[in-house]
C-alpha cells in the first residue's frame, strides 16, 4: 500500500491450512526452533514484482537487509550501512558500509551492490511503489565500502523509505529465481516451503551480526481465526503475529501461559472511493457517505472497539499526525441532504472487498447504514491478494472498496493521480513536494496541509487504525509493541 498497496497495500492472504502434528512435535522437542502463526501467506518470495504486505513480512529484516532499518521507535538505525552523511543541499548520501557483511550465497556486500539493488527499482521493479525511488540520479561507488547517492532534488522521504522493502539488498548472482530463491545479507535464509502450510527459516551461518536466538523460524500460515487460535493453545506454534478475530483476544489475557501485546499499526482500515467513476466524482456524494457511516458502531462491531478512530491517512506515530476523526460525525440528516442537493438518483454501489475478516465485518455495517440514507451497496468478497489486486487495485474496478493499508507514510499515495483511488488534486501534489524538500518544519504543516485536504475532498473514508495485537507464549520475549515497519522482525526475539 501502510496500500502503503502503498500501497501500497496492505493486506492479508488467508491460505488454508492447519497444524500437522509433526510441525507440533518439532516445536514442543527443540528450544531452538520458535513456530509464528500467520493469517497471511506470500504468494511467491518476490516483492519486486507482487504487490502485497505478506512478502516483506516474513522477508525484511530477516532474509533481506537495507542499509537502514527502522527501530521499536520508528526511528531510522544503521544496518547494512554503519553510518551515513548527508550533504548541505539534501541532495548526496555517503553511506560507509559494513566490511564483513555477504550474501547468504557467500558473496561479500559492497558498494557495487547498493549500486545495482537501487537502480534496480527504476529499471525492473514493477510494484507500484518503486515509484519512490524516481528521485535517485545515480548511485556512485567510491571505494568497496563507500556508496553515494545523488538525487535529482532533496528528498525527506527518500532515507526513510531505506527502510522498506525498496531499501532492500540484493546480489547480481542472487535475483536468478526471486519468486523462489531470496537471496539476502539477512541472519536466516529460507529453507524450505510447503504451499499452503509453512516456510522454514534457518539461521544464515555467515551472518555478519548477532546471531539470532533462534536457529530455525517456522512461519505457519493457517487460514481459519479459531484454528489460528488453537495452534498456539495446543503447542502446535509458539506465537500468534496478528490477531484477526478480536473475541478472542479475552481468553489468551485470562490464561497466565500467554503474553499479549497491544500496541498500534500503520494500518488504516480505509473505505475507498472511486474518485474518478460517477457517481463518486462527485464530492458531495462522498462526503454524504462519510456523513452516513458511523465510525465507532463499525469499530465496535468489526474489531470490538479495539483500534483507533484517526479521520485520516496519518497514524499517530508521524510527526504530523493531527486529530481528524471528527471531520464527518455521524449525521445522516447530513447525509440525505447533500444526496438530495445531488439531483439525480444514486445508482447501486459495488464495495468490492478482499475476503477477510476485518473487511467482511466492516462492510456489513457499511451496507447498513449506507441503505439507511438510501444508498443501495452490493457486497462482493473476492480472494486477496490475487483478485483484489487484479481487479480493484490494478484495474481500477470497483465503486467502494475496504482494504487496510499497511505501508508507512502512505499518505503519499493520493499525490498519484493514476493510483487507484483515481484522486487528482493539484493543492495535494504541490504541499507534497513541498513536504518532500522542505525543512523539518515545512514538511510537518505541508503534510497536515495534504491530510486536511483529502479530508475536505472526502478523498476517501478512514475507518479506522489496526491495532497491532502479538499472542505468545510466556516464554517468548522481545516483541515491539507498535507495529512500524513492513517487517515482523523476528531478530529480536528471544526464549525466557
Amino acid at each position: 500500500m501502510k496500500a502503503r498497496i502503498h500501497a501500497a497495500v496492505v493486506a492479508l492472504l488467508l491460505v488454508a491450512s492447519g497444524c500437522s502434528a509433526g510441525s507440533s512435535a518439532t516445536v514442543a522437542k527443540d528450544p531452538g526452533t520458535l513456530a509464528v502463526g500467520y493469517p497471511a501467506e506470500p504468494a511467491n518470495f518476490d516483492f519486486t514484482r507482487t504487490d502485497g504486505a505478506a512478502i516483506p513480512q516474513a522477508l525484511l529484516y530477516n532474509v533481506y537487509e537495507g542499509l537502514v532499518k527502522l527501530d521499536a521507535d520508528a526511528k531510522i538505525v544503521p544496518l547494512l550501512a554503519e553510518s551515513w552523511t548527508i550533504s548541505p543541499d539534501g541532495k548526496t548520501y555517503d553511506f560507509k558500509l559494513r566490511k564483513n557483511a555477504k550474501f547468504s550465497s557467500g558473496a561479500p556486500f559492497t558498494a557495487e551492490d547498493v549500486k545495482f539493488s537501487l537502480m534496480r527499482v527504476k529499471t525492473d521493479w514493477t510494484v507500484s511503489i518503486k515509484s519512490t525511488m524516481d528521485v535517485v540520479d545515480r548511485v556512485d561507488v567510491v571505494a568497496p565500502d563507500h556508496a553515494r547517492v545523488v538525487l535529482t532534488k532533496p528528498s525527506n522521504g527518500w532515507l526513510f523509505s531505506l527502510t522498506s522493502r525498496l531499501g532492500a539488498m540484493f546480489s547480481p548472482t542472487g535475483i536468478a529465481d526471486l519468486a523462489n530463491r531470496p537471496v539476502g545479507t539477512g541472519p536466516y535464509t529460507v529453507s524450505s516451503r510447503r504451499r499452503g502450510d509453512s516456510i522454514v527459516l534457518k539461521e544464515n551461518p555467515a551472518y555478519w551480526g548477532t546471531k539470532p536466538a533462534y536457529s530455525t523460524v517456522v512461519l505457519k500460515y493457517i487460514k481459519d481465526p479459531t484454528a489460528l487460535n488453537n495452534a498456539l493453545l495446543s503447542n502446535g506454534i509458539d506465537v500468534i503475529s496478528a490477531i484477526t478475530v478480536p473475541d478472542s483476544i479475552p481468553q489468551f489475557q485470562s490464561d497466565d501461559r500467554f503474553t499479549v501485546v497491544e500496541g498500534t499499526t500503520n494500518s488504516e482500515v480505509t473505505l475507498a472511493f472511486n474518485n474518478a467513476r460517477p457517481p463518486l466524482n462527485d464530492v458531495r456524494v462522498r462526503r454524504a457517505l462519510s456523513y452516513a457511516i458511523d465510525r465507532k458502531a463499525l469499530l465496535d462491531t468489526a474489531w470490538a472497539g479495539r483500534g483507533t478512530l484517526i479521520g485520516s491517512m496519518v497514524p499517530p506515530t508521524d510527526p504530523w499526525y493531527e486529530d481528524l476523526s471528527n471531520a464527518y460525525p455521524f449525521d445522516p440528516a447530513k447525509a440525505k441532504a447533500l444526496l438530495a442537493e445531488v439531483g439525480r438518483p444514486i445508482p447501486p454501489l459495488r464495495l468490492r472487498i478482499p475476503n477477510l475478516p476485518y473487511a467482511v465485518s466492516a462492510a456489513q455495517v457499511v451496507a447498513s447504514q449506507l441503505a439507511d440514507v438510501g444508498v443501495t451497496v452490493t457486497i462482493e468478497p473476492l480472494d486477496f491478494p490475487a483478485v483484489w489486486l487484479k481487479q480493484v487495485f490494478t484495474d481500477h474496478d470497483y465503486d467502494l472498496s475496504i482494504i487496510q493499508h499497511v505501508e508507512a507514510r502512505d499518505i503519499v499515495t493520493f499525490g498519484r493521480p493514476k493510483y487507484y483511488w483515481g484522486y487528482d488534486s493539484k493543492p495535494v501534489q504541490q504541499n507534497l513536494a513541498k513536504a518532500d524538500s522542505g525543512t523539518p518544519q515545512e514538511q510537518i504543516e505541508a503534510m497536515r496541509k495534504v491530510a486536511r485536504q483529502l479530508s475536505e475532498d472526502a478523498a476517501a473514508d478512514w475507518l479506522f487504525l489496526f491495532p497491532n495485537v502479538i499472542v505468545a507464549k510466556n516464554k517468548v520475549t522481545g516483541f515491539v509493541r507498535n507495529q512500524v515497519s513492513e517487517s515482523f522482525d523476528l531478530t529480536g526475539l528471544a526464549p525466557r
